[in-house]
């Protein structure tokens, strides 16, 4: 797990290296053991490494293979990679290392850029092919590692960040209006390409970009998901033990490839106290697990402490929890949003910066549950909207339920020349109706794991744990898994309230109280019923000079949401003044000053 950037130039201008100076210092609590940098003509690498597999200098990147021509920077894990190691090994390659970097080196010398149908795992990777004078650019099939770029008719430019990016310059930082809209109604998602940056985009999950000495760009899809049904039918008793079975096998390959400890981020939901079970199955010792608490609020407790302790207890962990104050979710929140690669209105990713300070203190790897709600069907509002009546047309059925605010309330928040179309209902019409799904419900999981979650708790993981040199792992998001997952009748995910097939699977493992308990969110209550200091802080933010010069936000709906705080909130109970007020903080904090 690491920090990756780079620079090619079109212009016959030797890249510069205080550009991958300055990128790399923004990158550098990505990867706090190892910097490093590699240049050949127009092309210049830089890295930052977080040491997890091969701790020796023989994997530092960037990687340069000179009999092969190549040259690496790789942020991620493969964790098929000593299969591949064999396969290479019997081809004729020999390897001077014995971690996954060098493998995907020699897999794109041995299959070319059809090397990443190979890979299992997450990754973000550039290589230079030296004698092509061709960069190569590949994100993993979920989008769990990032891989931002800018472009200008003189270069390109690559990072890990937004903020690497814009410490090396020439970026356009005027606000996207396509991207306002998918931020503002989706929950602060923006699908790739878009950032809320015009000059900033980031490579698709699952695509690869070749570019050329001259510029030539092309951008290839390597896997799409498939929502069918297989040929032969399967009964429910057969889809829970491949299920299983395919949860065990993702579970234990993030345990055992690694070099150093493992950990797991234990909230006191289903998920993560089922991969705390699986992973004592797979015999995994002294296993540490992490528990953040925050202050009750009269509405919400702060704290699923009473749920995790019995885990731990169950399975004899090692267990650290830790209760943070209100008053210190107020002062480090924008340290937090100083990590955020894009702005991030989610309450929990204070939670998660917070946690993963302490969590780095103890271990370098944790698994985490992320991404099994949407896999498996566990929020509130999926069988709401397959209730909903089919005469409606399926954006509609979908934005009942989901959009934070109608493309209305939208036009009456925002100044005129930030109002345009409704780019969000093309946008998930387009989605939803892209074949390869069964049913209606099929359509809207692939749409939410293969787009929604990548930039909403996805992201929110990355960012925050590698802001303190962490690598979190996500076996629910093993695209092996999340493939048959996709394929299983609506009815096993959306029964039982929810991840049906998953507590079936729990059940004798985790104690009933996890299983049966009403669906939990990691919860920071202070964000989300904003009172007290928590509004002051917000107003502070929205009445300051430098939002006032952006003219971003019409003032009357403003003062408007001010006057009544905690009577605003979307349809998935999200404050609606904090989204105003995040996404300027983040301005603000980024240094971009008001433009049009």
């Amino acid at each position: 797990m690491c920090g990756i950037c780079g620079e090619l130039r079109f212009d016959g201008v030797m890249p510069e290296l205080g550009v991958i100076r300055r990128m790399l210092d923004r990158l550098a609590r990505r990867g706090p053991d190892h910097e490093g940098s590699w240049s050949d003509g127009a092309l210049a690498f830089g890295h930052r490494r977080l040491s997890i597999i091969d701790l020796s200098q023989r994997a530092s990147q960037p990687m340069v293979d000179p009999d092969l021509g190549l040259a690496l920077v790789f942020n991620g894990t493969i964790y098929n990679y000593p299969e591949l190691r064999a396969q290479l090994i019997a081809k004729g390659h020999r390897f001077f290392s014995d971690g996954d970097t060098e493998v995907i080196l020699k897999s794109y010398a041995e299959w070319g850029e059809a090397c990443v149908e190979r890979l299992l795992g997450m990754f973000a990777f550039a290589i230079w092919d030296m004698r092509a004078r061709r960069l190569f650019l590949a994100r993993d099939r979920m989008g769990i590692k990032p891989l931002y770029f800018s472009r200008t008719p003189a270069s390109l430019r690559f990072a890990s960040n937004t903020q690497a990016l814009l410490a090396a310059g020439d970026v356009d930082t005027r606000l996207d209006p396509v991207a306002l809209h998918h931020h503002f109604t989706l929950h602060a998602v923006v699908p790739a390409p878009h950032t809320i940056l015009r000059g900033v985009r980031k490579l698709p999950p699952a695509h690869t970009l070749t570019i050329e000495a001259d510029g030539r760009e092309r951008l290839n899809r390597y896997w799409t998901l498939n929502a069918q049904r297989p040929a032969a039918p399967r009964s429910e008793a057969e889809w829970q033990e491949a299920i299983l079975e395919a949860l065990r096998r993702s579970v234990d390959r993030r345990l055992r490839i690694s070099d150093v400890p493992v950990g797991v981020l234990l909230s006191g939901g289903l998920d993560s106290s089922l991969l705390v079970a699986l992973l004592a199955e797979a015999g995994a010792k002294g296993l540490q697990t992490f528990t953040v608490g925050f202050e009750d609020q009269p509405e919400e407790k702060g704290s699923e402490f009473e749920y995790s302790d019995p885990v731990a207890e169950r399975y004899a962990t090692w267990h650290h929890k830790f209760q943070v104050p209100n008053d210190q979710v107020l002062t480090r929140l924008p340290e937090a949003v100083d990590q955020m690669a894009e702005p991030m209105v989610a309450q929990d990713a204070v939670a998660f910066y917070l946690l993963s300070e302490q969590v780095s203190r103890h271990v370098k790897v944790v698994q985490s549950g992320q991404g099994a709600d949407e896999v498996f069907g566990g929020y509130f509002w999926y069988p709401r909207m397959a209730a909903e009546p089919t005469t409606l047309s399926p954006v509609e059925r979908f934005r009942r339920h989901y959009f934070d605010r109608d493309h209305d309330e939208f036009a009456d928040m925002l100044a005129p020349p930030y109002v345009g179309e409704d780019h969000t209902s093309a946008l998930i019409e387009g989605r939803l109706a892209e074949i390869g799904a069964d049913e209606y419900i099929d359509a809207v999981l692939r749409l939410d794991v293969t787009t929604l979650i990548v930039d909403d708790p996805v992201k929110r993981v990355d960012n925050m744990t590698m802001a303190w040199g962490l690598e979190a792992r996500v076996p629910f998001l093993d695209h092996e898994l999340v493939e048959l997952a996709a394929a299983m009748p609506p009815e096993l995910k959306l029964g039982s309230g929810g991840k049906h097939v998953l507590k079936n699977i729990a059940r004798g493992r985790v104690p009933d109280a996890v299983i049966d308990r009403p669906k939990g969110y990691f919860p920071v209550p202070a964000l989300k019923f904003v009172r007290g200091a928590f509004v002051d802080f917000m107003r502070g933010i929205l009445d300051s000079q430098a939002c006032l010069e952006r003219g971003l936000y019409r003032r009357e709906y403003v003062e408007r949401l001010l006057a009544e705080p905690e009577a605003h909130f979307t349809r998935i109970q999200g404050s609606k003044l904090w989204h105003l007020a995040l996404l300027e903080l983040w301005l603000q904090r980024m240094g971009i000053g008001a433009s049009v």
